[in-house]
């Protein structure tokens, strides 16, 4: 484990040109099991859950050429040997789930160890991706293992479940793009990285309607294609630099921005005081902003921000805000929709001298403004909260230290180099 060596306490300015996002390539990685058709994917993170995906899929025989500094991979699934699975998914990723329907298509009969429960945020269930294989024509057994098996293909079925899930949503579309009739998912997810991997399996040939919606139909077709993708940019990671160029005082530009996705999230920076501008697609914060919570029209009733599956607020984001709202004056109450696990480490705040009261494990409320201290902090096993107690650090004074905080490579493969090149004074160690 690393731990992050901060000096802060300096406005952090300049260019940064975000990575690829880690929600996106990871679910179009396991839909290349889909076709024997060579792949070719762009603008690659070099992240270690690719990694993972990239040695299971070499295991089984798969040829893969990575090109890390060019950021590009070539994918051949045509010599994938299933006899060589051991029932072992790639292990320490959540993702491994994307993998249930694409192999089950390839392989038939799938069995797998139950142990993919949880993680830091809180329970994360199997149970809407086992609904969601059986409805598609899947007969699963469960036990100390999962065993799943599939007559010939998956059948088109009409699905509403209880409610909206990322990776169920993608693991459906897996399941219905190639299934015999027409497939319809109610109360699916519209993440940008859920559309980003319908797109991509639309152009290698799968008929999708609704992308983007709550409602996906698909009619299944015989075979995909192949081709050449570009993974789009993080919108976490383009929220993370302005987030810190507002926090330091400095001015930051991050380009390829996604502004189409932006509208609510800059809503949001406005309600702690910060404007975001656009150059095209360049997103732009500007230099010594202060920050200052925006008051309700209803003066009896506190500034919010609420989490919850797109179109909300993205929930992973909200630690960004958060960090930001310690700085601003003012209060401010985050409500976090999806996860009973996600203000765990508010003790770990409160060591620089954030004030904030935990009024349940869904709502916060943050008394800004407060003085602020250096420290050493424990970084939780969630990416953005990470990022979040390095933010509060490097608008401090001083020397601070984040420890255990490589979780963010999982998402961030150029943390530290993208810091230092907008003037940061930070290293692992």
């Amino acid at each position: 484990m690393a731990d992050l060596i901060i000096h802060g306490g300096k406005p952090l300015s300049g260019t940064i040109t975000p990575s690829g996002n880690k929600n996106s390539v990871l679910p179009i990685l396991c839909a290349t099991l889909l076709t024997d058709a060579k792949v070719t994917l762009t603008n690659v993170p070099n992240i270690t859950d690719v990694e993972k995906l990239v040695s299971f899929f070499t295991e089984q025989g798969s040829r893969i050429e990575w090109n890390r500094a060019a950021n590009r991979m070539e994918i051949d699934h045509a010599h994938f040997d299933a006899t060589r699975l051991d029932g072992e998914l790639p292990s320490g990723m959540r993702s491994s789930v994307l993998l249930f329907a694409p192999l089950l298509q390839r392989m038939k009969k799938l069995v797998v160890p139950t142990n993919a429960k949880g993680c830091s945020l809180g329970i994360r269930e199997l149970d809407p991706h086992l609904e969601i294989l059986e409805k598609l024509g899947a007969t699963i057994t469960r036990g100390r293992k999962l065993t799943m098996r599939l007559d010939k293909t998956f059948c088109g079925a009409r699905h509403w479940p209880d409610y909206m899930s990322v990776t169920a949503t993608e693991n459906f579309v897996m399941a219905a793009v190639l299934a015999d009739g027409e497939s319809v998912l109610i109360n699916a997810a519209s993440e940008p990285h859920v559309q980003d991997m319908c797109n991509v399996l639309a152009q290698m040939g799968a008929q999708i309607d609704g992308i983007g919606t709550s409602m996906i139909t698909v009619r299944g077709v015989k075979k995909l294609r192949g081709g050449t993708f570009a993974i789009n940019t993080d919108h976490h990671e383009v929220v993370t630099f302005l987030a810190l160029g507002a926090i330091t005082g400095g001015e930051v530009r991050v380009e390829n921005a996604l502004p189409q996705h932006f509208d609510l999230i800059n809503r949001s920076f406005a309600k702690l005081g910060v404007r975001i501008d656009y150059e095209g697609t360049t997103a732009i914060v500007r230099k010594k902003q202060r920050l200052v919570v925006e008051e309700p029209f209803t003066s009896n009733l506190l500034a919010k921000i609420e989490a919850a599956p797109w179109p909300y607020f993205p929930v992973d984001l909200l630690p960004c805000m958060i960090a930001l709202a310690v700085r601003a004056e003012g209060t401010v109450m985050f409500w976090n929709k999806v996860y009973e696990g996600g203000f765990t480490w508010m003790s770990e705040l409160s060591k620089f001298g954030a004030h904030i009261v935990v009024s349940d494990p869904h709502r916060i409320i943050v008394f800004g403004n407060k003085p602020l201290r250096p420290t050493v902090a424990e970084a939780p096993y969630i990416i953005r909260a990470a990022v979040a107690l390095y933010m509060v650090a490097a608008s401090i004074p001083g020397k601070s230290v984040v420890k255990n905080a490589d979780t963010i490579r999982r998402a961030h493969p150029n943390f530290v180099e993208n810091l230092r090149s907008i003037g940061a004074k930070v290293e692992w160690k």
